[in-house]
């Protein structure tokens, strides 16, 4: 069923490139930041809005390791998967170094084989050695290796073992040449394509042709694209016909993977030594209980009250009220605003720095005594569950709720990902493998996702007030998201996708894994988030020296006086809102610190900041994702609706007497 070349030692040449490959959740991350000690660069791939981190590698001067996002087999499937495909393709690597899960070896093994008949030298790191020692999995590496013809590495990536050894084998890597004997009838498909391959005269394949003949009858978006840009368009057009005639006979792609299939269980008995006991620990125990229906719903409810305690009570509570009440308050806004006056002659300098609208006073103490504690609880709070495996099995436990959306369990990552930046979970949705998907989870986004600020915002506020005020906010959060859901599911025509995740083992979170994310997440916030705090209070300063500001609040009486029953002031917070969202609701932090809002104001005012139209940059971000109009039609339909569930939302409380 195989055959092997003569493999060659691979010549690293400076300049060079290594490709990071494997599935999601296999440690990718944490061996990318051990090979290139931090020394991290991270972009866009051209053309999309996936991000792929590059680094200098310690071990092997000027070759620079590329962290592609996980791939679950090859054809990809979504735009994330693609991205892999197209490094590949478009800057072929001179090395892949792909991480498998020990564990879980058919899995990985159906991935090496594909990446193997490349012809591309290829080394594999078994990760995870660790979780697969305490299962009681035994892997003979020595014999994949001789069976591969390629090298592997054992890794605890964790821990940092195995790092040195997988640097030496990266150096001295070769091709595998690994030739699976497919059915006779895919073998003549694939001898003709590369005959048609071989006449067209194209030299700069960066893989074999029979590789990229198998990827492209498979039905390969990527090499298509290849195909397309490299071929005249009758050659391409021909190629087309040839292709569609051969799947009308049979079905290659089942042929392709059952082929596989068997060859990586035959490999397989070889070279499992131990398939580990059939007990399980309390791990695995806890880690089924997380998706029972009954039991993972109850862990959930568990989780979300830590989350609302850590990041409403500890961190919008204790930690804002000991940063903006006292180290601000009392020490450095005085001092600050002593020594301003002090030294500017010009009122309206000193006002724009320090006054009611200042740049400091308000955007500074804003961002940095208000607003940072909570994100760093948030942020500290995600990690655990992130580094934890946790998020996953959150996926496939809400598999069923989403179905109802007309989508699947996987579209809870971007929402999650949502409660720290909705801007950021946007692109997140390419996850999603169809346009409607896509669509659909961007619209449930924009309308009730709070991102981390603003969520931690809103949950100290209500945590202040009572634990029935959060649960009143949520459920009515929620009736909205799942009511505008399965509407949108029913007008937008499409089909659901099944769900397919991986489910790592719970495990510990690593404090040093956690606190890198966390910092890394904060240096965003500082670089990203401070400058539009300042941005907003500047444009507030401007409206408030020109009188725009009391026109825009004359303007909103009738609407947040009269229909929402708030403040007249509440109509500023609404507009620093769509400037940012946790500006607005700072805004309503402040006036309800103040006393200007009773407990019923605060919740209708929860209610409809958090339903309210999302921030520019989140605009912005769904126009370049979707469309303009896409996100026109949005702003549509979320503002009014915001606006009317809060005025339903005042009146139904008032008239049972709940807050007055």
């Amino acid at each position: 069923m195989q055959c092997h070349g003569a493999a060659q030692a691979a010549t690293i040449s400076p300049g060079g490139s290594i490709a990071l490959v494997g599935h999601p959740n296999v440690g990718k991350s944490v061996l990318f930041n051990l090979l290139t000690g931090q020394r991290v660069a991270i972009s866009n791939y051209p053309g999309t809005t996936v991000e792929v981190a590059r680094g200098i590698a310690r071990a092997l001067p000027e070759m620079v390791l590329v962290d592609t996002p996980g791939v679950v087999t090859f054809p990809p499937h979504s735009e994330d998967e693609r991205v892999t495909a197209r490094v590949i393709l478009n800057e072929p690597p001179q090395v892949i170094l792909q991480v498998g899960d020990a564990k879980n070896l058919r899995r990985t093994l159906l991935l090496t084989v594909q990446l193997a008949e490349m012809g591309l030298p290829l080394v594999v790191a078994l990760n995870m050695m660790d979780e697969a020692a305490a299962r009681g999995v035994r892997v003979d590496d020595r014999e994949l290796a001789r069976q591969l013809n390629i090298q592997v590495v054992p890794t605890t990536a964790i821990h940092a073992e195995g790092v040195d050894a997988l640097t030496s084998a990266v150096r001295s890597a070769s091709p595998s040449f690994l030739r699976l004997v497919y059915p006779q009838v895919v073998e003549s498909i694939l001898e003709e394509f590369e005959r048609r391959f071989e006449e067209s005269g194209l030299s700069d394949c960066p893989i074999s042709p029979r590789s990229l003949g198998l990827l492209w009858l498979c039905g390969d978006e990527v090499s298509d694209q290849w195909l397309v840009e490299r071929l005249n368009l009758d050659r391409y057009q021909a190629l087309v016909s040839w292709r569609e005639v051969q799947l009308a006979q049979v079905n290659l792609v089942d042929l392709i993977q059952q082929t596989r299939r068997e060859f990586v269980d035959e490999i397989s008995n070889k070279i499992i030594v131990s398939a580990g006991e059939s007990d399980w620990g309390f791990t695995q125990w806890l880690g089924h209980l997380t998706t029972h229906p009954l039991w993972g719903m109850l862990i959930l409810a568990l989780v979300l009250y830590s989350l609302y305690w850590f990041v409403g009570v500890f961190g919008a509570g204790t930690l804002v009220d000991a940063l903006e009440t006292r180290l601000f308050g009392e020490w450095i806004n005085p001092w600050i605003s002593g020594w301003v006056n002090q030294m500017l002659p010009w009122q309206w300098l000193a006002d724009l720095l320090v006054g009611q609208y200042g740049l400091w006073t308000m955007g500074m103490t804003y961002a940095l005594a208000l607003i940072l504690p909570i994100v760093s609880t948030f942020f500290l709070a995600f990690g655990i569950m992130e580094d934890s495996g946790f998020l996953p099995r959150l996926a496939a436990l809400s598999n069923r709720l989403f179905q109802f959306l007309g989508l699947n369990g996987k579209a809870v990552l971007p929402m999650v990902l949502g409660l720290g930046c909705v801007t950021m979970a946007t692109v997140t949705t390419r996850v999603m493998e169809s346009r409607r998907e896509r669509l659909l989870v961007t619209l449930l986004l924009a309308l009730a996702v709070p991102c981390s600020a603003q969520l931690g915002v809103v949950m100290g506020m209500l945590a202040g007030i009572s634990l029935a005020a959060t649960l009143i906010w949520s459920s009515v959060v929620l009736v909205v998201l799942f009511a505008v859901g399965w509407l949108a599911a029913r007008l937008i025509p499409g089909e659901r996708n099944q769900l397919l995740v991986e489910l790592p083992p719970l495990r510990l979170p690593m404090f040093s894994n956690v606190l890198m994310k966390t910092l890394a997440r904060l240096e965003w916030y500082l670089k990203e988030v401070v400058p539009l705090f300042l941005l907003g209070t500047l444009i507030m300063f401007v409206m408030d020296k020109t009188g725009a500001l009391s026109v825009l609040v004359e303007a909103g009486k009738p609407l947040v006086v009269g229909w929402l029953g708030l403040p007249a002031q509440a109509s500023a917070a609404f507009f620093m809102g769509f400037l940012r969202r946790d500006f607005g609701a700072t805004g309503l932090f402040v006036m309800e610190s103040q006393g200007l809002l009773s407990p019923l104001q605060v919740v209708v005012a929860m209610v409809t900041v958090t339903l309210f139209i999302p921030c520019i940059a989140s605009v912005m971000m769904i126009a370049k994702e979707r469309d303009w109009k896409t996100a026109l039609g949005m702003l549509a339909l979320i503002f009014p609706l915001a606006f009317v569930v809060g005025g339903l939302l005042s009146r139904g409380l008032t008239w049972i007497g709940w807050g007055v």
